[in-house]
Order: structure tokens, then sequence, then C-alpha cells
């Protein structure tokens, strides 16, 4: 049976720890623990006090408290004005829970508790700890200058050592974990062991908060110096007659708010914000804050615009004077003018421009600015991903500054620009939030009239801007954006096309930029088209530019080196200069093959042929696909495969092949993606050609997404891929029937050398693509 045991009202404290002969007040409020101080005041007085694990717990069940905790005597209570109570109570001895008694109908915890005797030894070793302890505390107590060094003075450690132990871990320790373990341990060498090192720390760390008290006070008295001294300047100032700058950069302000023509509520908002600058101390950083935010807001062009040339004649002329070719372009530029000479109130359109790389569509934009008379600012969205950069960032935020779309009507000086939002399809998002959410309202000219910027917090009228964006394809553009915009594409160009952009743009552009002046160089225009067959292979002309700017380098270097007047360059000389030919468009196997089809692909970089090949062995009826396929793609083998097993008998082919043969489809350049549906009837005459023995014509290219039912469904791209497979030297292209409608995109040059064969089934493509037999068609 456990001796000294007693049951008591049971108060869990929070954040405080209450040794044995220490006296301490803590603040009791709720309703269990009052209910326990009224217990214990009724019952003799006496209470038991334990501490909280976690302090932040209202009501706290038997794990969240610690066994061991002090019986205390209530000395005092005084009742405050928030109905809470104060209690002072004096520590009595060390107890441990045996058990918790948390009894519903009680109003309070109560605990059967085992007093712990703590026995004083007394010998020399612990002595000498005791008089350690006493010395390191008194320096902890000088360093924190506190008046508890009187009353220590006053108590002989030595008589009670245990107590003594006691009183310094509750004055000296501040964390309550370290505190409640000092409480727990009993031995008087270990607690004073560890009371020591945990005094060590303290005063470490006291020694540091005085340190930074010192800095931080000789700061405050350094700032308040500089404020007395600055006053006295002003004082100064103001009896010599002199201004400070202060006044007269509020001044200035106040001139230029009076001068420009700002709308009403921009007007009212540079009012008060100057307002609260001149109330405002010039150290202030808030000042600083308000200064940007002025500099900003007036130097927005509110009302100031560039007349619009609304001359078609002479928008036409330049347009085609800059750029060659581009007539769908020039065209609806052309639309747009000619609507808004009739109708002033138009709002400015909302073109995307969509092609492959290097077809001009960022410098057409320039073009477009020049013919309309608009100032040109552009925005580029490549990897953009933060919501900020397009809105801005609010000006609570420390370093905030307005979005793109004001930094560019700033740059232009107008508020009717051309804006171009270069690379609109490679935006991003993140965390920070989606860059084409905050577009949406910028490129809706519904909306758009009351654009709000987060930090100029003011409307802005958008809807006079001209924005144009490019993009190299609209798959990764989000659907409501793409939806507010007028989808214009730009295709590659024919070699005819590469042939007048060369010579009446980019060699006069090269020796532009290069400053060279009385230098004859003269590139002939056999040299300029060997350069496009055979040193270039895309749907643009940038690497074109490229080869051409290598070339007059190389070709000015000779001149120097041989101490010539001028140079002629022709076809001959391009592979002294350029090296041999990168590439042989005529490259298509002059022989047809067996299970070799030649397939038309897009590009977000222009046209390509894409070769598909099938062969055939003995297996068991395994189907391979290999050559980088995507799932499409591969979806796409898999239904030619099923349509030409359901079909066997119409070509010639055993109908249990897929017990007896194993099939390998590839696409050649394995390490290049392919994905898409359009290889659909490739892969089917690729297939059949494999399986029947029959030959493929070698001339023949093909396009078509294939469904089971043998149907060939329409695709997208028919100009590049045309323009592809006649570079490849194919002269029969077998296009979708419902892709007739394209053919008139194709240029007549590339078109009248080309015959273009429309099927609706995969029927008629075989008859057309393969040698031999005609098709079965029951």
């Amino acid at each position: 049976m456990i001796q000294n045991l007693y049951t008591l009202p049971l108060i869990p404290l929070r954040g405080l720890t209450i040794f044995p002969n220490v006296v301490a007040h803590f603040d009791v409020g709720r309703k269990k623990s009052v209910a326990a101080i009224e217990e214990a005041m009724l019952n003799g007085e006496e209470i038991f006090l334990v501490a909280q694990k976690d302090s932040s717990i209202e009501e706290p069940e038997r794990e969240e408290i610690y066994d061991l905790g002090t019986i205390g005597k209530i000395k005092q209570i005084i009742k405050m004005s928030d109905n809470t109570i104060r209690v002072l109570v004096e520590g009595k001895e060390r107890g441990k829970i045996v058990e918790y008694i948390a009894d519903e109908e009680e109003k309070y915890i109560k605990a059967s508790v085992e007093k712990i005797e703590v026995v004083s030894e007394e010998n020399t070793e612990i002595g000498a700890y005791i008089k350690f302890l006493d010395k390191e505390f008194i320096k902890l107590l000088k360093i924190m200058g506190d008046s508890y060094i009187e009353t220590i003075k006053s108590v002989n450690p030595l008589e009670n050592p245990s107590a003594f132990v006691d009183m310094v871990a509750s004055y000296s320790i501040t964390e309550e974990e370290i505190k409640q373990k000092v409480l727990e341990t009993i031995e008087i060498k270990q607690r004073v062991e560890l009371v020591l090192s945990r005094i060590k720390i303290e005063m470490e760390m006291l020694k540091i908060q005085k340190k930074l008290s010192k800095k931080v006070k000789e700061h405050v008295d350094e700032e308040q110096k500089q404020f007395y001294l600055r006053e006295q300047l002003r004082a100064i100032q103001e009896e010599l007659g002199e201004d400070d700058e202060e006044k007269k950069e509020i001044e200035k302000y106040e001139k230029v708010i009076i001068k420009t023509k700002l709308p009403k509520q921009v007007k009212e908002k540079a009012n008060y914000e100057l307002s609260r600058l001149k109330n405002m101390n010039s150290s202030s950083s808030e000042g600083n804050v308000i200064k940007g935010y002025l500099d900003w807001i007036l130097n927005i062009p509110w009302n100031k615009q560039t007349k619009e040339s609304i001359d078609i004649l002479k928008a036409r002329e330049i347009l085609d004077k800059e750029h060659y070719g581009l007539e769908d372009v020039k065209d609806r530029i052309i639309e747009y003018l000619a609507v808004k000479q009739l109708s002033k109130t138009q709002k400015g359109p909302i073109i995307c421009l969509v092609g492959p790389p290097g077809v001009g569509k960022t410098s057409i934009a320039r073009s477009i600015a020049h013919a309309t008379n608009r100032k040109y600012s552009r925005i580029s969205l490549g990897g953009m991903r933060d919501e900020a950069e397009i809105r801005g960032h609010r000006k609570t935020y420390v370093g905030a500054i307005p979005g793109r779309i004001v930094y560019a009507l700033k740059q232009a000086k107008t508020i009717n620009p051309l804006i171009l939002f270069d690379e609109i399809d490679k935006i991003n998002s993140d965390y920070k939030g989606d860059p084409a959410d905050a577009l949406l309202e910028v490129l809706d000219s519904e909306q758009n009239k009351t654009f709000r910027d987060n930090y100029l917090e003011l409307d802005l009228d958008l809807s006079k801007v001209m924005f144009i964006a490019t993009a190299n394809s609209l798959d990764t553009i989000p659907r409501p954006l793409l939806d507010r915009m007028e989808i214009i594409e730009v295709s590659g160009y024919t070699y005819e096309e590469k042939f007048n952009i060369a010579k009446n743009h980019l060699i006069p552009k090269i020796f532009k930029d290069m400053d060279i002046q009385n230098i004859n160089v003269s590139i002939q225009d056999d040299a300029i088209k060997e350069v496009i067959q055979g040193y270039t292979r895309e749907s643009g002309v940038r690497g074109l530019e490229r080869k051409l700017s290598t070339l007059i380098r190389k070709s000015l270097a000779k001149i120097l080196s041989q101490n010539k007047e001028n140079i002629i360059i022709n076809k001959n000389d391009i592979e002294k200069f350029l090296g041999k030919k990168s590439f042989e468009f005529d490259k298509v196997d002059k022989e047809d093959k067996i299970g070799v089809v030649t397939g038309m692909a897009w590009t977000a970089y222009g046209g390509d042929t894409l070769p598909v090949e099938v062969m055939v062995m003995n297996g068991n009826g395994k189907l391979e696909l290999t050559g980088k396929l995507g799932d499409v793609m591969q979806e796409s083998a898999k239904a030619a495969y099923s349509y030409v097993r359901a079909n066997a008998h119409k070509y010639g082919i055993k109908e249990n092949f897929y017990k007896e043969k194993d099939i390998h489809i590839h696409a050649p350049e394995g390490a290049v993606p392919k994905d898409g549906p359009s290889a659909g009837v490739t892969m089917v005459t690729a297939l059949v050609s494999a399986l029947s023995g029959r030959k493929v014509k070698h001339n023949v290219a093909m396009t078509g997404e294939v469904t089971l039912t043998g149907r060939v469904l329409p695709i997208g791209g028919l100009k590049e891929k045309s323009l592809a497979a006649f570079r490849a030297g194919i002269d029969t292209i077998i296009i979708p029937k419902e892709n007739e409608k394209d053919i008139e995109k194709i240029p007549n040059s590339i078109r009248n050398k080309l015959n273009v064969i429309s099927a609706s089934k995969v029927n008629e493509v075989l008859k057309n693509a393969l040698i031999g037999e005609n098709i079965n068609e029951n």
C-alpha cells in the first residue's frame, strides 16, 4: 500500500511550473480550475499543481499533463475584473499522480497524489556543488540587474540544499520544459548539475540580448538625432527664405498635375496621394512609395494618342514593301482600316498570327504599326508564369511595380499603340497564378475599357489599343483566351517566296546591319536558289538569313585578302564558302518498294515528310511499333492493323496472317517524337503492301486519318504538308476528300506541279498508291 497518499483538487497549469518552497501567483479562468480553487479553500487550502504538456489545449486529458507536480498551499485569492481569479500559492513538496479522477458529476478534477520525500544529504561534495551554484546564480542575477539578489543573499543555501536548488531553478530558468525536468529530478547532485548547465546557457543568452538591446538603442538615438537636426535645418531654411528639397519636389508634382490633362479619377487620386505626402515625414519609407506611385500615374499617357492613318492605299504599299507574301494578314489589316475609315467608333482588332518560327510573325506586327501610324511595343510572354506580370503588384508589397501592360503604354507614350503579345502559346502557370487568366480581360474588347492594374488601382482604357499575338501552335493556348482572338495562319514559304524575300529583303538588311558601304558584293540569283535548296530546310527564313550572312562575311574576307574591288558570287562559289550541301530535298527513293510509304506530317516548325516502313516476318501474330510514336499515333497503327485484318480478303492477303506473321511498323528517325492521327492511311497502305507483296509508287505521298470502317477523315496543315512533299521530290499527293477546300491555300507555283488526289475511302487511296491489280471493292 502506498504511503503518504492524498486526494487533492488538481489544477493543470499552462506555461508555468511551480517548485516547492517557492511562492508564486497565477491567474485562473477555466471553470474546472476555479471550482478546484473553491474546493481547496473549503478543505485545508491544499491543492495539487501540475504543468500541461501542451499549453494550447483548453481541456487537457490525463495523458496531456505531467505525472509529477507540486503540492501547494493557497495563501491568497483575488477576484479580477475579467471574471478570473488571481491565486497566490506556496509550493510545499513534490507529488506524483497515482490516480487521475475526472468524475463527470464533479465540477473539478481530483487526483490521488503520493508525496515524494526529498532527503538532503550533508556531505562535502554536495556542499561544494551548492556553493558553486550560489556563485553562478549571483553572477546571473547581476547580469539581469534583478532585485532578487538581495533576497538570495539573505538565504543560507547549506541549511536546505534541495529548497535552494528549487528556488534557483524557479528564478533562473526560462524554458518550462527544463523547469519540469528539474522538478522531476529528485537526487540533489543531479539536480544541481542540470541547473548549473542551464544557468550557463541563460547567462550567454542574456549577454547577447543586452548587446542587441544596446545596438537598437544606439540606432534609435541616431535616428532621433537626425530628426532633430533635420527639423532645425528646416527652421533655419525658413528663416533664411530658402525652400528645402522636399518642398521643391512637392511643388514639382503640383505643377505636373495642373499642367497634365488627366482624367477626373486620376487627378483626384494624384491629389489625394500628394496631400498624404505633404503630411508625411520626409524620412518615412512610405513617402518614397508615394513618390514612386505618383511618378507612374503621371507618366502614363492617359490622353495622348497618335493620329491613326486610315489611307488603305498607303498602308498596302508599306505592307508590301516590308513583307513579301502573307496576303491573308495584309488583307485583314486593310479590311480593318477600311471599316475604321467609315466608323470612328470601331474598336481595335485582336489578331493572333499562328505559324512556324521564322516566317515573319513578329516583324509583320512592327510593319502593321508603321502602316497604321501607331507606336509599337512588344511584350514577350514566353515562360511567363506570374499573373502579377500582367496585372502588377499591390502597393502594399515591398518593391511593388505595375504590370507589363502599363510598362508598354509608358514605353509607347500613347494610349493607342500596337502591343504585340509574342509567344502567347508558351505561357506557364504556378502557385502565383496563371497569366493567361489575366489576359482574358485585356483581350476582351467588351471588358478592356476598364482594365484595372493592381498597382495603379485606377481604370485604364485599353479599348483603343491594337493587340496582336503570335504563336507557333494553338494546342497550348487556353480555349477561353483563343476565343477572344481572330486566328490568321501564317504558313511556310515556297521556294519562290524565299527567293524573293532573300533578294529584296534579307540581303539589303544584312548589308544595312553590317553598316557596309561602297563594297561591291553581288550575289547572283542562281547562287541564292542554291543556298535555299541545299543549305536550309525550314518553313521560315531565319536559317536562310544566317547562311546569307555567313556567305557575305566570307566574301568580304576574300575581298580584303586578295585586294579585290568587287566580287560576284555565283552558284559554283557557294560550296567554296558554305561547304558541302547540308540537305538534299529530292531524296525520295526513285525505286518502288514493298512496305515503304511516304506520309506527310505537320509540326510547329512547318511541314515534313514521314516515311513509314512495314516488315512482315514468320511468327505468332505479334505487332511491334517503333520510332518514338505518341499515344495517338500508336492508336492509329492499331486501327490500321485491325482494318487490314478485317478486310484481308479484299486485298489478296491470307486471312490468318495475324496468327502466322509478326508485323513490325517503324517510322524512321527514331529519336524524333511523332504523334497525331494523320498517318492512318499511310500505315494502312504500308501494311497492305507488305502483306500482299504489291509495291508502292515512290512518287506518291499521302495524309489522312483512317477509321475502322475504312473512312478517310480530314486533317490540318495541308499547305505545309504539301510544300514539304514537293521539296522531297513528290509529284502526287493523296488527301482526304473533306480537305479539298484547303487546296486553294497551296501556292499556285506548287499546286500546278502537284497531282492532288482526294479520297473518302481507303480503297481509293490504295488504288492510287499501289502498283498491280485493282482492289476488289466487294
